[in-house]
């Protein structure tokens, strides 16, 4: 079953010039899941073209469309990375016939070939049911280096919802994960809406032992509170794997995504926060889900995420 669909030139796209100075310059398309298998450093990007995780969780339908826009998006920002540094676009993971897990299991696959070939991958959703497929690729890469991953998600949601009927979903990556590895489950949870998360699922991150700072906490005038969770969690493991859940963010700044919030975070303590994970050169692997654009206004929330992506790979590589 071919579950994988090959990068399109045309969700590359911005403003010509005669030197390489915008992302869609400088991508290039690898078909084939062909992974580039060198010592090099390099970016690897692939898309989650899904939303039956979404469906399943009760959701509004459109993230299937989320990695072509935010390509589109992307591929207009100006490219402030080291010229030497390959970005490689490996296509899409799609799902066919309601069957997310096997589209589950090549995304696993990737995200671990990857980071075996010096990638840094960049995972774009999609319904944040990816993170479960991407983490289980992350995890198995660093505990086979003897090492030990913390996991930081930027969420409105815990996500920690069980499967239904054995069936995960968009709520459910991160139970998944602890359910499968009790002993390697490292998390914290940013933006957590006390409104959007039942007391049940604040009972099963005690339960876990996940960190998470509240979205009352999860302000700038509380940075100094925030950035001393941050580090204290960085401190006690190895590596990081990110997930930024658009629908953190307030609908002021993200409308396009499943489940909208007006009184999710801004985009300054965002980035705050991305800042603070780079610096600790922890960081291995990202991912950006979540994006619905058939709800999205001017493509505000498309550009976000661009430029989330953008900022976090120029940190980390300069």
């Amino acid at each position: 079953m071919n579950l994988h669909q090959n990068p399109s030139p045309f969700n590359w796209s911005g403003r010509k010039s005669d030197q390489v100075e915008y992302w869609h310059q400088a991508i290039q398309p690898v078909v084939n899941l062909k992974i580039k298998d060198d010592s090099t450093k390099k970016v690897g990007i692939l898309g989650y073209s899904s939303e039956e995780g979404v469906i399943r969780n009760q959701g509004r339908t459109g993230t299937i469309e989320g990695p072509a826009v935010i390509r589109k998006m992307l591929g207009s920002v100006a490219l402030h990375l080291p010229e030497n540094l390959p970005l490689y676009d490996y296509g899409d993971v799609f799902t066919l016939d309601q069957d997310m897990e096997s589209s589950h299991e090549l995304i696993s696959k990737t995200s671990y070939e990857l980071l075996k070939t010096n990638h840094f991958p960049v995972i774009l959703g999609g319904g944040h049911d990816l993170a479960y497929a991407h983490g289980k690729g992350v995890l198995k890469h660093v505990k086979e280096r003897g090492e030990k991953l913390g996991i930081i998600n930027l969420d409105a949601h815990f996500d920690l919802r069980p499967p239904i009927k054995g069936k995960g979903h968009s709520g459910s990556p991160f139970y998944q994960l602890a359910e499968e590895n009790p002993a390697h489950f490292h998390y914290l949870a940013l933006g957590i809406q006390r409104a959007a998360n039942p007391k049940s699922l604040f009972d099963t991150a005690e339960k876990l032992k996940a960190r998470y700072i509240v979205m009352e906490e999860f302000r700038l005038h509380n940075w100094e509170y925030i950035e001393e969770q941050i580090i204290w969690f960085i401190d006690s493991v190895n590596k990081i794997y990110l997930s930024i859940d658009l629908d953190g963010f307030s609908s002021a700044f993200a409308p396009g995504v499943s489940a909208p919030s007006p009184m999710g975070f801004n985009p300054q303590i965002a980035f705050k926060v991305f800042e603070l994970i780079v610096k600790s050169k922890k960081l291995v692997s990202l991912d950006v889900v979540e994006l619905n654009p058939q709800f999205d206004q001017d493509n505000a929330t498309a550009r976000l995420a661009a430029r989330s992506i953008e900022y976090i790979v120029r940190k980390a590589f300069s």
